[in-house]
C-alpha cells in the first residue's frame, strides 16, 4: 500500500469450541469462581530469549536486500533509507499503562542487538513519534488496519491529507528523518506490544514481509508475536557502518558479505537453502482464506487454492505446513476430523526445522484442543508441557494462557484437580494481559471449558 505499512491482526485462534456439538451458554463453576473474583496480578515476561536458528550469510544476504529494496506490493525501491545517527522515539495520545514499559523494553534490546543507537525522548522533535490513539480513530483512517505507521507526518490529523501525497511515498524517500506509528490504546497489551514491535521494526528498516521466512515478524503469517534474534541481525546489518542512506541496490549487495561475515559468523560455512520465492497466487489465497470481508465458503475455496498451491510449486516447507493449519482452522466447524488431519499434517511439517518452533505452537492448541473434547487428558497434559517453554520464550501471552487453561483440563480429565486449579489460576496472570479485558477472558475460558467431556457429562455446559 503506498506510503504506509498497516498492520493486519488476522484470527490466529479460531474458536476452540468449534470443535464440540451443542449449545454453550453458562461458565464453568471452577472458571467462573475465579473471573468474579479479583483477578490474580498481570504476568509479564521475564529477560528477553530471542534466539536466531542457523542460517547461511548467502540466505540473509538475499533476505536483507528483499526486505529493505522492495515494497509488499512488489514495487521496487530505488535506494536504501534509514535513519542517519542518533534516534529519537517519543510516545503522545493517550497511550495505555503497559505501552512505555514494553517501549523501553524495545529500545534495550534494539540497542543490544541491533546495535541501533535509539532512545526513548519526551521532546517534540523526535523522528518516531508513537500515537496512541482509539481503535475506532485507526479504522477510520484505515478500516481493515490495527496500527500503521508512515514517513513525514507526526500526527493522526495530519494523515488523511498526507495520504496519497509525495511526502508519504516510501519510495521517494533518499533517507528517514520523521515517522509516525498509530498504535491502539484500547487493545490488549499484547495486541498493542505485537504492533509496536512490527511497526517500529519497519520504521526504522524493513518494508517488506516475506511467507518465506519463518524465523520473522516480517511475515505476513502472523505467527511470531516479537521481534527474533533473526529480525534484530536483519536490523543490525542495515545499520552497518558501511551501509548508508540513498546507496542502490547493487551498492550494498557489494557490502553485505563483509558485514554479514562479522555479524554472522557461523553462517559463513553454511550451504544455502535458496528456499523458494513465495507465488503470489498463494498469497493471494491465504489473503482470502485469512482475511476480513469473505464468506466461509469463500475462505475455504481459499484455503484449499493455497494449498493445492502449495503442494503444486513444491513448497516444502513451513508455507506448506501452514496451509494445512489453516485449511485445519476452516473446516473445524464442519468436519472436525478433517480438521485434525490436516492439523497432525501440519505439525509433522513443522517438526522438521527448528525454527519451526513456534509454528507448532499454534498447532499444539488445536491439537490438546482435540484431545481434551476426547477425554484425553494425559496426552493433552503431555502435549502442552512440552510446547509450553517455546511459546513462553517466543512471548505470546495469549497462547500461554490458552495453553495453560487446556492444560488445566487435561488435568481435571486426569484426576489432578489441585494441580489443575494451579495452572487454571496461572492462565488468568497470562490472559490478562494476553486478551486484555474481563469479557474476553470470560469468553475464552467458557470456550475451554467447553470441550472438556467432564461438563458436557455432568450437564453442567
Amino acid at each position: 500500500m503506498k506510503g504506509l505499512f498497516p498492520r493486519f491482526f488476522f484470527p490466529v485462534f479460531l474458536l476452540l469450541g468449534a470443535c464440540m456439538p451443542g449449545a454453550q451458554t453458562e461458565m464453568p463453576s471452577r472458571a467462573m469462581a475465579m473471573i468474579d473474583n479479583d483477578l490474580p496480578p498481570m504476568r509479564v515476561f521475564a529477560a528477553p530469549q530471542p534466539e536466531t536458528f542457523a542460517i547461511s550469510n548467502s540466505d540473509l544476504l538475499r533476505d536483507v536486500i528483499d526486505l529493505a529494496f522492495e515494497l509488499e506490493s512488489g514495487r521496487s525501491l530505488p535506494v536504501l533509507t534509514r535513519f542517519e545517527g542518533p534516534v529519537t522515539v517519543r510516545v503522545t495520545g493517550n497511550p495505555p499503562p503497559t505501552l512505555n514499559s514494553d517501549l523501553n523494553r524495545l529500545l534495550f534490546r534494539l540497542r543490544t542487538e541491533a546495535g541501533i543507537d535509539i532512545a526513548h525522548t519526551g521532546q517534540a522533535d523526535a523522528h518516531i513519534t508513537i500515537e496512541a490513539v482509539s481503535r475506532a480513530d485507526i479504522r477510520s483512517h484505515l478500516p481493515q488496519a490495527a496500527c500503521f505507521v508512515v514517513p513525514n507526518i507526526s500526527r493522526l490529523s495530519e494523515f488523511r491529507l498526507a495520504r496519497r501525497s509525495p511526502r508519504t511515498d516510501w519510495a521517494r524517500l533518499t533517507r528517514r528523518d520523521r515517522m509516525a506509528i498509530f498504535l491502539p490504546n484500547d487493545a490488549s497489551p499484547q495486541e498493542v506490544r505485537d504492533c509496536l514491535h512490527e511497526e517500529l521494526a519497519q520504521a526504522l528498516g524493513p518494508l517488506n514481509d516475506l511467507y518465506r521466512l519463518p524465523q520473522s515478524v516480517f511475515n505476513d503469517d502472523n505467527v511470531h508475536a516479537v521481534l527474533t534474534g533473526y529480525d534484530m541481525m536483519i536490523l543490525r546489518a542495515i545499520y552497518a557502518p558501511e551501509l548508508q542512506s540513498g546507496m542502490t541496490r547493487a551498492e550494498v549487495a557489494t557490502r553485505l558479505p563483509t558485514i554479514l561475515a562479522r555479524i554472522n559468523p557461523a553462517g559463513q560455512g553454511l550451504a544455502p537453502r535458496r528456499d523458494a520465492d513465495t507465488p503470489r497466487p498463494w498469497s493471494a489465497a491465504m489473503q482470502t482464506a485469512l482475511g476480513p470481508g469473505a464468506t466461509p465458503a469463500a475462505r475455504r475455496a481459499a484455503g484449499e487454492r493455497a494449498l493445492d498451491i502449495a503442494r503444486v510449486m513444491r513448497l516444502q516447507d513451513h508455507r506448506l505446513g501452514f496451509s494445512h493449519y489453516v485449511m485445519g482452522r476452516l473446516v473445524l466447524p464442519l468436519d472436525p476430523v478433517a480438521a485434525v488431519e490436516h492439523f497432525r499434517q501440519a505439525d509433522a511439517i513443522f517438526a522438521r526445522r527448528p525454527e519451526y518452533a513456534m509454528y507448532r505452537g499454534l498447532v499444539s492448541a488445536q491439537l490438546a484442543a482435540y484431545l481434551v473434547a476426547q477425554g484425553n487428558g494425559p496426552e493433552a497434559v503431555e502435549l502442552v508441557s512440552a510446547i509450553l517453554p517455546v511459546v513462553i520464550r517466543h512471548e505470546n501471552a495469549a497462547l500461554v494462557a490458552t495453553l495453560n487453561m487446556l492444560r488445566a483440563e487435561g488435568l481435571d480429565l486426569s484426576g489432578r484437580g489441585v494441580e489443575a486449579q494451579a495452572v487454571r489460576l496461572d492462565s488468568l496472570g497470562w490472559a490478562r494481559y494476553g486478551f486484555g479485558a474481563e469479557g474476553a477472558i470470560r469468553a475464552k475460558m467458557r470456550e475451554i471449558g467447553a470441550l472438556s467431556p467432564l461438563y458436557r457429562r455432568n450437564g453442567r455446559i
